[in-house]
């Protein structure tokens, strides 16, 4: 089988760090050439609630977008997505791109709107992959950063995953944490 082009946005406002360490080991299971962007911090959307850690993984996988997305929901029930009475999002992992494809499959919209609509997963995106062009769009992902305005409020935060700081120092010193 061969192997398909994957991008994941994950994200966590509960135990951010250990819940998205968490995600990534699981994820080293199944998927191949994993690399991830720099890690931001957010207020929350939507939502009342801590502030969120988020970041998009480029990886390539022989599963289908079924089985795929799958495992996923198995790794967010395994760290506590769909525990009774919890409290805030202890890991989300959702399926940003798949491949090239465009369209919705059985209820999975690809690529996810919210590549489009939240400075989360698009300004993670457009480090990670700025030359690679939204399935849709077809602009890159850095032009579609470039123009976009997005009223979220979000700065890169350090997050270190198998010994390597996954945000690079220059990128904390030009966008400072804010003071609340």
């Amino acid at each position: 089988m061969s192997l398909t082009s994957i991008y994941l946005g994950l994200g966590s406002n509960i135990d951010r760090e250990r819940n998205l360490t968490a995600g990534l080991e699981a994820l080293t299971g199944f998927l191949q050439d994993i690399r991830c962007s720099p890690v931001f911090e957010s207020l929350p959307v939507g939502i009342k609630s801590g502030n969120f850690f988020n970041f998009v993984v480029a990886a390539r996988t022989e599963l289908s977008l079924h089985e795929l997305d799958r495992r996923l929901k198995e790794i967010e029930a395994d760290n506590g997505r769909y525990a009774p009475g919890r409290k805030g999002l202890p890991l989300d992992i959702d399926v940003l791109l798949f491949g090239d494809r465009v369209g919705n499959f059985d209820g999975l919209v690809l690529p996810r709107p919210e590549v489009l609509k939240n400075a989360f997963v698009l300004w993670p995106l457009a480090l990670l992959a700025p030359e690679v062009r939204h399935p849709g769009d077809g602009r890159t992902f850095a032009e579609l950063w470039e123009s976009a305005s997005i009223p979220q409020t979000l700065w890169p935060a350090s997050f270190s995953w198998h010994g390597e700081e996954l945000t690079p120092p220059a990128l904390l010193q030009a966008f400072p944490p804010l003071s609340l």
